[in-house]
């Protein structure tokens, strides 16, 4: 069995209940594993089985189910064809036309037969730009759905067939035509439509930048050393590519010659370009500065890091978070309600109220139920959600924040515990030489160079820190013999013929050593957090080393931040007691658990899931993963180039602790945004629906025209689009906004 994934753009999608009937009409294939359809972008992602399933299948089941579909080639920013802008414009062309009809004085022949130009004029509008509404409404009828398009073909046909029968006095001489409505009402939803669809292109800027930053074009070096100038996505793996100052480098590659400074603001988040020269690796999509770089490529296309990182932007917006779960089933049910609505406001107008307004009671009364049916807007509560998260995202990606699934936004504001990992994350990751202790007249740099001459032979991270401190300050030294390292020991060799150790306390006891000069001041540094190193050369102590991995300089603050908004911050890590006691005390955090295995760290992070607590895990990613995915929300931080293939839900890309603060800002004030959405479109529709039944009319002579109704149904669909664009204004800095 082998699944295969597959992005999609679908046509024929009106409102979010469309979305829902695709999700619905595909999961009933067999091999069919996973589906999100997202209304708001007009596309989809299917996994299913190839072996029980095939592509043509799949879109031949969305044909017959009333939609088209095709596979995405390439991303491309959602935009209005040239025929929807046609329509848009004829039907504003043809209310103003009937409006000029029924308002200006008309000679006496074109007066005669101005009832049957109107009607010829709705007619052509229907069949012209109000086809899409009534092919929306009866594919969503076939598949035993209702969405918008419903409400809309019922309000459009039912005022214009009227309108047909009164014509031809069906009714009687004293019934009137009202074309125009059903013109109108196209119009209007049009206008609303067309606004919405650059509101929500608009909510996927962030995402349409980063695709644009792919290189077309690259110049590469052929076999007898000519360039040859492709398009950058016929590279292969090995290909040597000359990449000049100012352009895009095509794809992932190694420098083989040249040196440069290159942007990887990208992908890293900073702003000052790094030098890269033979033997670097170079990110695709990042801007070559100032040299001229000859690059062998090692990713290409979809293997690239940026194409990783815009499938996982993607991916993420197709992802649905609980509250939009909700508002899909409000929206599911919504449409029966409405129509019943209709029905009832028709009844009441006609039988019960009859004769109280000063139009023909039928008359009255079908208008009344036309404008429930176009006012009522199922479109509002199916944008709510979406594109409040896109835009959220967007947000996220231009801070250097990847957001792999936009439910988690949701999920972040709502932390109670955040775990803070120790190495890497709350520190450098890289310890330093902190304290130099000397005895027996050895100086400073004495012990240094003895130390360095031992540990730069090892691999081990406190040998390397030794040994670049050493080179920091320019020390130089000799060639060691005779190199031993025992682990959890230390360094044994010789040095200028004779015995150097380097490591802790029992390695010289072991080789008869006195060390109790040494220990008590060993004994402090321990105390303070220290990682402590003995030297001992020709048989004696010279001296101890104290190395700690630094406090990242914004930690206490990030910490003093998550407890202002009231969560709770725990640090973990695999360090001793002492040293564990020594950051968090120096970071202001008061729970910590040393001495923890990577293993257990995703103990702990249960243990607080058992106490009803959601938990957020911040780590490195990679000795971290079993904790960060089973935290409710998993953050890695400092992903640089291997952003695409953390654990974590949410990967900041800077390596910037800062970003966690914003990571949780930026969930708070997107899920408040889908609840204001959520608040204005069920608020839009219990103020507006009894407004357009007529409620208001007995006792304020407040009604509303069925187009006008239509016109209101149009923008509330805007207003929550346009209210989630707002977003973009907020600032994630601490104390703004």
């Amino acid at each position: 069995m082998a699944d295969q994934t597959i992005k999609i753009d679908i046509t024929g999608m009106h409102c979010a209940n469309c979305a829902v009937t695709i999700e619905r009409r595909l999961k009933e294939l067999k091999g069919i594993k996973s589906v999100l359809i997202n209304f708001s972008r007009s596309t989809g992602i299917i996994t299913f089985d190839d072996h029980s399933l095939n592509k043509r299948r799949i879109f031949k089941h969305l044909k017959d189910a009333g939609f088209s579909a095709r596979e995405r080639l390439q991303l491309n920013q959602t935009t209005q064809t040239s025929y929807q802008i046609g329509w848009l414009v004829l039907s504003i062309v043809a209310s103003m036309v009937m409006m000029a009809m029924m308002h200006l004085s008309l000679p006496d022949t074109l007066h005669t037969y101005q009832p049957y130009i109107l009607m010829a004029i709705a007619t052509a509008i229907i069949l012209g730009p109000g086809r899409d509404f009534l092919v929306g409404a009866y594919t969503s009828i076939k598949n035993l759905s209702a969405n918008m398009d419903v409400l809309v073909s019922i309000g459009i046909l039912s005022s214009y067939i009227y309108s047909v029968l009164a014509l031809f006095h069906v009714f009687g001489g004293s019934h009137h035509a009202f074309f125009e409505t059903s013109v109108m009402l196209i119009a209007f939803i049009r206008v609303g439509k067309s606004l919405e669809e650059r509101a929500k292109g608009r909510a996927s800027q962030a995402l349409q930048k980063l695709i644009k930053l792919q290189a077309d074009k690259a110049r590469v070096l052929t076999a007898d050393g000519k360039e040859s100038l492709v398009n950058a996505s016929s590279l292969g793996v090995g290909d040597v590519v000359i990449v000049r100052a100012g352009e895009a480098i095509p794809a992932d590659g190694v420098v083989v010659e040249g040196a440069s400074s290159v942007d990887e603001s990208l992908v890293t988040g900073e702003a000052v370009p790094v030098v890269k020269q033979k033997g670097d690796g170079v990110v695709g999509a990042t801007i070559n500065k100032t040299g001229v770089l000859t690059i062998q490529t090692t990713k290409v296309g979809e293997d690239t890091v940026l194409s990783q990182i815009i499938n996982l932007v993607e991916e993420s917006l197709m992802d649905k978070a609980p509250i939009q779960r909700f508002a899909d089933r409000v929206s599911n049910v919504f449409v029966p309600i409405v129509v019943g609505i209709s029905i009832v406001t028709f009844v009441c107008w006609y039988f019960v109220f009859y004769g109280l307004a000063g139009e023909p009671p039928f008359v009255w009364a079908l208008k009344m139920a036309v404008a429930v049916l176009v006012i009522a807007c199922p479109c509002a509560m199916g944008l709510a959600t979406p594109t409040a998260l896109t835009v959220g995202s967007g947000v996220g990606l231009e801070n250097s924040i990847l957001i792999k699934r936009a439910g988690i936004l949701e999920k972040i504001a709502g932390i109670h515990v955040f775990i803070m990992d120790k190495t890497g994350t709350i520190t450098e990751g890289r310890p330093v030489v902190t304290d130099r202790i000397c005895l027996h007249n050895t100086n400073e740099s004495e012990l240094l160079t003895l130390a360095a001459a031992g540990c730069a032979s090892s691999n081990h991270p406190l040998a390397q820190s030794v040994a670049l401190t050493a080179k920091s300050e320019g020390i130089a030294w000799d060639t060691v013999e005779d190199f031993h390292e025992k682990a959890g020991s230390g360094i044994t060799c010789r040095y200028k013929g004779k015995e150097l150790l380097i490591g802790n306390e029992g390695l010289l006891t072991s080789h008869g050593i006195a060390v109790d000069d040494a220990r008590t001041n060993a004994r402090k540094l321990e105390i303070a957090g220290r990682t402590v190193l003995y030297v001992a050369y020709d048989g004696a102590c010279n001296g101890v080393l104290g190395l700690m991995d630094k406090v990242k300089p914004q930690a206490r603050s990030v910490v003093l931040q998550l407890k202002h908004m009231g969560k709770r911050v725990v640090m973990i890590t695999g360090d001793s007691e002492q040293t564990a006691r020594s950051v968090a005390a120096e970071v202001g955090i008061e729970e910590y658990h040393a001495k923890v295995l990577p293993a257990q760290k995703m103990e702990i992070v249960k243990n607080f899931q058992k106490q009803s607590l959601k938990v957020g895990m911040i780590g490195d990613g990679i000795n971290d993963a079993p904790a960060l995915a089973q935290a409710d929300v998993g953050i890695a931080i400092g992903a640089g180039a291997d952003v695409a293939k953390e654990t974590g839900d949410i990967v900041l890309m800077r390596n910037n602790l800062d970003d966690v603060v914003k990571a949780v800002r930026l969930g708070i004030r997107t899920l408040s945004k889908v609840k204001q959405n959520l608040f204005w479109a069920f608020f839009y529709n219990v103020v507006g629906i009894p407004i357009a039944a007529g409620v208001l009319y007995p006792f304020f002579g407040i009604t509303l025209k069925p187009e006008y109704a239509g016109l209101a149904m149009a923008f509330s669909s805007v207003s929550v689009v346009t209210n989630s664009l707002l977003l973009k204004r907020v600032s994630l800095d601490w104390g703004d906004g």
